[in-house]
């Protein structure tokens, strides 16, 4: 009732005369109408809206204006009647009301339909408000105030409810078209915008129908100039609006472009503007069927990219005359204006269909460095400043494009992007020279960026040239004019091209560079000075690489360098990313130059002892000691070195993970190089601390700690504790630590290192650890059997134990190992396979040949009836013969002749010999490879898959031994008529690529189409082989086959495509099951064409396979698909941007999918992970499309954040 009093007096006051009490009162309707407990009934309803439709119209603008705020609120809590009603009586002021109410109508129309929040009142609303809304744009009559207004609503409820307006999109379509003729400029311009957002949910066919109508609009010989230009935008706007869709209309509008281009007026600028900004959305929107328009674009760009009517430029660019009178030339240039010369906007449509060239095509980065690469380089001269930018990021993207296609490649063969930018590298230092001689700071600021590319892109590439741009360096970081943005990109520069070349290129301008670096660590602005640290310590590396010298005296500079990061170092009120460069760039000063600092290291290592104890600075004080005791010079820390060892083993306790992890690398830094002058009861500490971080969850912090502990071991100085406290402590982790499955590289490694020093260490038997080892393969009743992975693991650590521990304890290992063989392996399989596993380990290290007939005890496993331990026998059999080749090789060569029931487990057996031999670069005898690749051949035909994969193994690891005689034995057998033949020997190939250089690559290089060509066999079993062999060389060696991708990807594509003749029907009595033979070949074939992306993506079209695959495939394809999606809107976001609308279909299945209620766990889990999959496809999408996508995929972000599983999904994926 209270409530109910408020309200009358509320409404009583808006109606009042006095102004001051109306802005008041509804002012509090304002609030009251935001508490969430407001919630009017129908009579309150009626008031309140006629109220405000009223109070929009008062003669105080500050009323009115509230008024609208409170009708958005108003939209959430009336009915739905009521907001149609309130809605309908807008349109019509908006219609027919005076100018000055015309205003607050169309704002007051655009707030309701920007806070409709259900379909359904949508759908009412657009009833109502649809006609009006034509019949404001296209009725007699009506001013083009009345038009603009209506078209800006109408632009507003197409964007957001355009798909659910079907209905009336051809009506809507007809009126807005014929707006495109009206003489009004402005009616043109906002009726181009409103198609745009009709277009993107337009069917096909009415798609077509407006390109028809805007094409025979172009084409009319009569139309007028104004006309013309508005078609045109139209035409770009729709491509823009609706992306891939618009390829089909290519061949129509492109020619007519290009014609408009080419033959417009001198004066007609716009015309030309605008046909360019069209051609640019073409070539972003629709990359696959743009493709064969690609060389006129590309042409017409660089012609245009020149168009400069008004101006004569009779400067030779190239000249090395750089002359005072030149110079003047280019400032006279500079201040030429002229306020009718509209032709830069042409050179800017230019520079940006350019790079749009450039980001959709990186196929044709060749070409674009031959042709296009000179004439942008030729274009820095610009006079027009913000045309010049935009040449300096069209040039950005070049090298940047470049970047992406060769990265990871020192590809410098000739007519490769890399080597013909290399070539560009002197005229484009020329070019950027003059540029930082200007006086526009943007300009200078653009030059540096390009600079700061072409270092990160060929880092090596300024050396001869360096010289000619220090003195824009300098006046950068000098000169008053200078502004905080152009010092920091002069020294992100500096640093890089520091860090990249060799250092005796800058010692002749080390005097001219450190002046201004070592000011710009004095100034105010945090940024400047952060990175002008981060450059003194790379100045730091280059006066000094190493203790040695280069001849070059560093010591004028120490201490002003020391001086200036000094100050900055004890200061202490300054921002935290100074203070951590000035820390880390210390520690770099006083590893290199401590030898000259030695009366001022008493001052500046208590200051970096003190930011230890600092929370926010302690991991870049931690790192920068690590720095200081890695240092050759032995650098004297008597006075701080018990702080820092107490400070740095209380860190191991904190859960800072990266602090543990730099802490464990400095205190092994620190105990390598000062453990002489460390108590052993500090060790003892530390042994304890480390103790608790070995364990299986975290490998690369267990790896770290295992070496610290071996560092500690390696200290010869007589200590019982030390070696008692890692038996005690360290030793029952690492026996806990071996059993996992998860154990491997690093921490594998370090941890046999340990078994090693712990044998060596005082208070620790052999025989004891021995027997540790060897209880810990035993399986406990609570945890059941030891994974197979674990066994390996241990028997790696008794080996490296017995070698450690000297040839008498290694003797008797191998006999009770071999003892232990002899039992009955069905009452002791377990030990047994531990023993197989542990001599091949030990045999693979030390040669075995003085056990007697050992060979022959191993090989008597082969009868075992147990998998493993045949398995782990065959893997001590290659392994024994690694360590004596000449005895044991020509053995197991007999066998596999004579024992045909033995031949699989032997010929793994061979395997393990000749992968050891192909890694150790090792050679076999010559007769021993003439029976080696006899025996092999004559396997390659087995109807065993898991033979032929062994002989397959075995030729390509014995063909990067001998190549010259494997690589023409295997090509012979590519046109054998035996498929299994020719399947195996592409596999064979397959292994033969390594990503090491080898012997093989020169002599393969010239048959590899003969290997690769497989791909169109016509057996299955062959292709899947090709493919396989491709994606091999295209992650190893992608040079080799890059000749050939043309050929090669088109074949590739096919295989991506479901093949009806490989489904069959396997009829299994009570139900029907569908067999796909091409499961396995399409999976491969997507896993290569995500190699490809990585490897070759200058030879990849994208836009020839962004095509929908992942409508109704098979789980195994789906998931590399979407891989290839979140690679794809990485490095090519134009190329799938253009078809994002027909992905989404496909992804809102997978995401919806829902298994059947009577899924096996297995089925739901997979589920699970294809949903996952696809959100994570869906986020990289999202992270590159920004605003710039269409209704559906809108549509589909908002149903994700409207379902919560699927959102918390997604968020967790998003913030991986």
């Amino acid at each position: 009732m209270a409530a109910n009093l408020v309200m009358t007096g509320i409404l009583e006051k808006m109606t009042g005369k006095d102004k001051d009490y109306r802005y008041m009162a509804t002012s509090d309707l304002l609030n009251e109408l935001n508490k969430d407990s407001f919630k009017p009934d129908s009579d309150l309803e009626i008031k309140l809206s006629n109220i405000i439709i009223q109070q929009l119209d008062d003669v105080a603008g500050d009323v009115s204006g509230l008024a609208v705020k409170c009708l958005a609120l108003l939209v959430k809590k009336v009915s739905e009647a009521r907001i149609v009603e309130m809605a309908n009586k807008l349109c019509d002021k908006l219609l027919n009301a005076k100018n000055q109410h015309r205003d607050i109508a169309s704002i007051a129309v655009k707030t309701i339909v920007a806070e409709i929040a259900t379909q359904s009142l949508a759908q009412s609303i657009l009833v109502v408000v649809t006609p009006q809304l034509i019949k404001g744009i296209t009725g007699p009559g009506m001013s083009t105030e009345i038009k603009c207004e209506c078209l800006d609503i109408l632009c507003d409820i197409l964007h957001k409810f355009g798909n659910i307006m079907v209905a009336d999109h051809e009506l809507l379509l007809g009126a807005l078209l014929s707006q495109l003729n009206s003489n009004q400029a402005s009616v043109r311009k906002k009726t181009v915008s409103c198609i745009a957002s009709l277009a993107s949910s337009l069917s096909d066919d009415l798609l077509a129908k407006a390109t028809v109508e805007v094409v025979q609009n172009l084409r009319s010989k009569g139309t007028k100039s104004e006309m013309t230009r508005t078609n045109i935008q139209m035409i770009g706007a729709l491509s823009r609006a609706v992306g891939y869709r618009f390829g089909p209309h290519l061949g129509d509008t492109v020619p007519v472009l290009i014609n408009y281009c080419t033959s417009a007026s001198e004066n007609d600028e716009e015309l030309r503007e605008y046909s360019l900004q069209a051609l640019e959305s073409f070539l972003l929107r629709c990359p696959r069927d743009i493709s064969s328009y690609c060389d006129e674009i590309l042409h017409l760009s660089l012609e245009y990219l020149n168009y400069d009517p008004n101006f004569t430029d009779n400067m030779e660019e190239d000249s090395n005359e750089e002359s005072h009178e030149e110079e003047e030339d280019d400032e006279s240039a500079n201040e030429y204006t002229d306020d009718e010369d509209v032709s830069w906007k042409v050179r800017r449509a230019a520079a940006k269909c350019l790079a749009a060239l450039i980001v959709s095509r990186p196929e044709l980065l060749s070409k674009l460095y031959e042709e296009a690469c000179p004439k942008l380089i030729d274009r820095f001269k610009e006079r027009e400043e913000n045309v010049k930018m935009d040449v300096f990021n069209t040039f950005i993207e070049l090298l940047r494009q470049t970047g992406n296609v060769t990265k990871g490649q020192n590809d410098m063969n000739e007519l490769s992007p890399r080597w013909l930018l290399k070539q560009e590298v002197p005229k484009i230092v020329r070019s950027i020279t003059r540029q930082l001689r200007e006086k526009s700071i943007k300009t200078k600021v653009g030059a540096f960026s390009v600079l700061k590319e072409l270092v990160i892109v060929l880092p090596d590439c300024l050396a001869d040239l360096i010289g000619s741009l220090i003195p824009g360096i300098e006046k950068a970081l000098s000169d008053k004019s200078s502004t905080s943005n152009l010092k920091i990109e002069a020294l992100i520069f500096t640093r890089l091209v520091l860090a990249s070349h060799s250092p005796p290129v800058f010692h002749p301008h080390i005097e001219a560079l450190s002046g201004p670096v070592l000011s710009a660590v004095g100034e105010r602005y945090y940024k400047v000075t952060a990175e002008a640290l981060r450059v003194c310590g790379v100045v730091v590396r280059v006066v000094r690489p190493d203790t040695e010298g280069f001849g070059f005296d560093f010591k004028p500079y120490v201490q002003p360098i020391y001086n200036a990061i000094m100050s900055r170092l004890t200061n202490q009120d300054q921002d935290q990313e100074v203070k951590e460069c000035a820390i880390s760039c210390m520690g770099l000063v006083v590893a290199t130059f401590g030898d000259s600092l030695s009366a001022e290291l008493p001052a500046c290592l208590p200051v970096l002892v003190d930011r230890m104890g600092n929370e926010i600075t302690r991991l870049t004080a931690v790192k920068a000691f690590a720095v200081i005791s890695a240092s050759p010079l032995q650098i004297d820390l008597s006075c701080v070195l018990e702080h820092v060892i107490a400070e740095l083993t209380g860190f191991l306790r904190k859960a800072n993970r990266a602090l543990r992890q730099a802490t464990l690398g400095t205190l092994n830094s620190l105990i390598v190089a000062y453990g002489d002058n460390i108590g052993p009861s500090a060790y003892e500490v530390i042994i304890v601390e480390l103790s608790a971080l070995i364990s299986d969850s975290d490998l690369h912090m267990t790896a770290l700690a295992l070496e610290l502990c071996c560092t500690l071991m390696a200290d010869r100085r007589p200590s019982p504790n030390v070696g008692l406290a890692v038996r005690n402590k360290v030793l029952p982790q690492a026996l806990i630590l071996i059993k996992s499955s998860l154990l491997q590289g690093q921490a594998l490694l370090a941890l046999q290192n340990f078994f090693a020093a712990l044998v060596n260490s005082a208070n620790t038997s052999f025989d004891a650890l021995l027997d540790s080892l060897l209880s810990s393969a035993k399986p406990s009743p609570q945890s059941g059997g030891v994974a197979k992975q674990a066994l390996y693991s241990i028997a790696q650590c008794v080996a490296v134990l017995c070698l450690a521990a000297g040839d008498q304890k290694c003797l008797s290992t191998v006999e009770m190992l071999t003892e232990i063989l002899k039992d009955d392996s069905s009452t002791n399989s377990a030990k047994q396979h531990l023993a197989l596993l542990c001599l091949g380990e030990i045999g693979r290290r030390k040669d075995l040949s003085s056990h007697a007939h050992i060979e022959n005890i191993v090989i008597e496993s082969f009868q075992s009836p147990f998998e493993e331990i045949k398995s782990a026998a065959s893997y001590a059999l290659g392994n024994i013969a690694v360590g004596n080749l000449s005895k044991y090789l020509p053995f197991i060569l007999d066998q596999i002749d004579n024992q045909q029931k033995k031949q699989y487990l032997l010929l793994h057996s061979l395997k393990e010999v000749i992968v050891r031999q192909s890694v150790d670069k090792a050679e076999f005898q010559d007769s021993s490879v003439e029976k080696i690749l006899k025996l092999l051949f004559n396997h390659c035909e087995s109807e065993e898959e898991g033979v032929r994969n062994v002989v397959a193994e075995c030729l390509g690891k014995v063909a990067l031994i001998e190549p010259a005689k494997l690589v023409p034995a295997l090509k012979v057998r590519t046109t054998s008529s035996a498929a299994f033949t020719r399947a195996t020997v592409v596999i064979a190939v397959k292994y033969s690529i390594v990503e090491r250089p080898e012997k093989i690559d020169e002599i393969i290089y010239p048959e590899i189409s003969s290997f690769l060509m497989l791909i169109k066999d016509h057996d299955r079993h062959v292709r899947r082989a090709a493919v396989l062999a491709l994606s091999t060389f295209a992650h190893n060696k992608p040079n080799l086959i890059k000749g050939l991708l043309s050929e090669l990807l088109p074949l590739l594509y096919d295989q991506t495509i479901v093949k009806q003749e490989l489904i069959r029907i396997v009829d299994l009595g009570p139900f029907k099951h569908i067999v796909d033979d091409g499961l396995e070949l399409r999976k491969a074939a997507f896993e290569c064409v995500d190699t490809l992306l990585d490897s070759c993506l200058d030879q990849v079209n994208p836009s020839s396979f962004i095509v929908p695959y992942l409508k109704s495939d098979h789980y195994d394809v789906k998931m590399p698909c979407h891989l290839i999606l979140s690679k794809l809107a990485d490095k090519c976001p134009s190329a799938v941007l253009a078809v994002l609308d027909s992905l989404v279909d496909p992804l809102q299945k997978t995401i919806n999918f829902k298994p059947k209620q009577d899924a096996v766990k297995q089925e739901v889990d997979r589920n699970e992970d294809m949903i996952r999959s696809a959100l994570r496809a869906i986020a990289s999408l999202n992270r590159i499309s920004g605003g710039d996508c269409g209704l559906k995929f809108k549509s589909l972000m908002s149903e994700i954040s409207r379902s919560p599983a699927l959102w918390e999904k997604y968020y967790s994926i998003r913030n991986e």
